[in-house]
């Protein structure tokens, strides 16, 4: 891999996917993962509840021995989730679960780049546009302090499983980016030092949500991932997505389980 490519002159980096997780993870001190629609937004969602959630790779034949071990409950389809009433990927199906300790949730995205991340020995933390502000407050002692962190926009798949860049995760990865710059621009002092922290992929991230921030709901209704959820019948998630800084939660993954570590659970 070409060495500019991992931003390693740079504290703040930011890059797309699992091989983007590859290449920026490496020697990281933590790594954000950004999953608007839906994984970070359920995790944030469910930890903030008190649970304890269980990221698993994707649903195969060993999902259920997985969950059964951990005397976990294990999320099932949204489709499913929806008709059953059960706990699933959407945030919505969180809104009135109660009595759940730990929950296992399959996720093609979100939890394989968390896998990726883990395993480049970062700290891995879930985030979201519900959350943005909260992470960037945990975010910044640790950057002040010379510690650099990898945003990852987890983005969808297409067809024929290449990487669809999500505009919902560009947005997402830049609020939490725009508001850590903030606190590092009053820490560090001009703006050129700042610069000196922050990638230009990153910088561009902040600078795309900013674009949009005035009405973030209104336009993440409008994108293509939203358009898709909101045909589907899952219109709710996208409500509850949009709902920026909302939670004081941050989710971070501590064994298997991301807890959240703002209230010391």
């Amino acid at each position: 891999m070409n060495p500019a490519h991992t931003q390693q002159a740079h504290r703040i980096r930011f890059d797309w996917g699992p091989t983007g997780a590859e290449a920026i993870g490496s020697g990281t001190d933590v790594a954000v993962v950004v999953d608007v629609l839906s994984f970070t937004t359920t995790v944030t969602m469910a930890v903030e509840r008190g649970m304890e959630v269980l990221p698993y790779r994707w649903r195969d034949s060993s999902v259920g021995s997985y969950a059964a071990a951990r005397d976990a409950v294990l999320a099932v389809g949204r489709r499913e989730g929806l008709t059953e009433g059960r706990v699933s990927l959407s945030p919505a199906s969180l809104v009135t679960a109660t009595g759940i300790e730990r929950l296992v949730l399959p996720s093609p995205n979100g939890s394989t780049i968390s896998a990726l991340l883990a395993g480049c020995g970062a700290t891995v933390v879930a985030a979201s546009l519900r959350n943005a502000t909260a992470v960037a407050a945990w975010l910044g002692p640790r950057v002040m302090a010379g510690g650099t962190v990898a945003l990852l926009a987890a983005g969808e798949r297409w067809p024929d499983g290449s990487l669809r860049p999500a505009v919902e995760d560009l947005w997402g990865a830049g609020a939490v980016i725009a508001a850590l710059a903030a606190r590092l621009t009053g820490a560090l002092g001009p703006d050129s030092e700042v610069l000196g922290t922050v990638s230009p992929e990153a910088a561009a991230a902040a600078a795309a949500y900013a674009a949009i921030r005035h009405d973030i709901a209104a336009y993440l209704r409008a994108s293509a991932s939203g358009r898709e959820l909101i045909d589907a019948g899952f219109g709710a998630d996208v409500e509850l997505a949009a709902e920026a800084d909302r939670s004081l939660a941050v989710p971070v993954l501590t064994g298997e389980a991301f807890r959240d570590s703002a209230s010391g659970r």
